[in-house]
């Protein structure tokens, strides 16, 4: 026969045991947790829908971010603060031992990690003014560096939860616990020192901003445009449409091409023209060129008009040397001038009767000395 067997029917409600609680306790326990849920839920969902509101309104995106920081880890709270509430009719002594402390320290736990939510989540808040603070400079690299900040703040967040919980809640030695690490984080920091190497050439790169988001780039031997910049590594999309990762520590130690940066490109070519050509053809080509040049000045600086001059008696032409300095430089208009510019050039050489010149050479044979005949 078992202890219920033995009780009036309808008592074993209050009386019987189970973990030192009777059933109405864990019952009750059941109730106030389900209801704190629920109730986190509903705030959560009316916070969630207010905030999408004034969304989609275009009105307080800071007010709206907030109410969203806030609709997740309002259900922790809600449920931390029900078992709070539940302590107070739970019978948590066991064996002479009360667990009442530790049942708080549980809630206090929960409701500083719903604080800790709450602040990891209102980093998109500071995420947003910093995206409105560098949206009005003209270098891309400050929105790159948004949001490494973000993560970098997310991470600090996590750790003041977490040694606030070991040392206010839990009552640990901090302190202590973190110079008993002091050798095993000297080890680490051996074994990390590619990383650190990184983070502190990462550094260096944003403060010196030797090259932004998008620019064109050669370093170490690579060419292409830059797609990322982070901690560890800047990310180049090369022209053949593969992706180099190069460590910031060799970045920051490298001879950077900033290839984007330059003021204009500089085109010289070579124009070479028959030893047969008269002296008054040759100068009328030299004339053509420089009219070509006038017609364009708008491609070129003010300071650098463009520079024509017959310079060297080559090995089989006769060398006129070009020279200019085309503006903006971007590379498809200046690929575009330049084939406008060969197609002109060969068709006014041609109308002019000036022969373009291509590498020949002229064998001399010597003729062969007939053996003298003795008789």
């Amino acid at each position: 026969m078992t202890v219920a067997d033995t009780m009036v029917p309808g008592t074993w409600f209050f009386d019987w045991k189970f973990i030192n609680n009777e059933p109405w306790r864990w019952l009750a326990l059941l109730g106030v947790l389900l209801a704190g849920f629920v109730t986190g839920k509903i705030v959560a969902f009316v916070l969630d829908h207010q905030s999408r509101h004034l969304r989609d309104r275009g009105r307080s995106t800071v007010t709206a971010m907030l109410l969203s920081s806030l609709a997740r880890p309002v259900t922790l709270l809600a449920l931390a603060a029900s078992l709070y509430l539940a302590q107070t009719f739970m019978n948590l002594t066991f064996d002479g031992r009360s667990i009442v402390p530790m049942w708080i320290n549980l809630c206090r736990t929960l409701a500083v990690l719903a604080a800790g939510w709450f602040i990891y989540r209102l980093v998109d808040v500071v995420e947003f003014y910093l995206h409105n603070l560098t949206g009005k400079t003209e270098t891309l690299l400050d929105d790159q560096l948004v949001p490494l900040i973000r993560k970098t703040l997310r991470v600090f967040v996590v750790i003041v939860a977490v040694l606030f919980i070991a040392q206010n809640i839990f009552h640990w030695n901090v302190g202590a616990l973190i110079a008993g690490l002091g050798i095993g984080g000297l080890a680490l920091a051996l074994a990390a020192k590619d990383t650190l190497a990184n983070l502190f050439g990462s550094v260096t790169i944003f403060a010196d901003r030797p090259f932004q988001m998008g620019d064109w780039v050669r370093i170490q031997g690579h060419e292409g445009t830059v797609e990322e910049v982070g901690f560890r590594s800047v990310r180049l999309r090369l022209f053949s449409g593969r992706q180099v990762t190069i460590p910031n520590a060799i970045v920051a130690n490298e001879t950077i091409e900033n290839v984007s940066r330059r003021p204009f490109i500089r085109h010289d070519m070579t124009v070479g023209v028959t030893y047969d050509t008269p002296p008054d053809k040759l100068q009328r080509g030299v004339e053509i060129i420089y009219e070509m040049l006038a017609d364009r000045a708008e491609a070129f600086p003010p300071d650098k008009p463009g520079r024509v001059h017959f310079t060297v008696f080559g090995a089989s032409s006769l060398n006129i040397a070009v020279t200019w300095w085309f503006i903006p430089p971007e590379w498809e208009p200046y690929l575009q001038f330049t084939h406008e510019f060969d197609m002109e050039l060969l068709r006014r050489f041609n109308d002019e009767g000036i022969e373009f010149a291509f590498p020949t050479q002229t064998l001399y044979v010597k003729p062969e000395t007939p053996p003298d005949k003795t008789e």
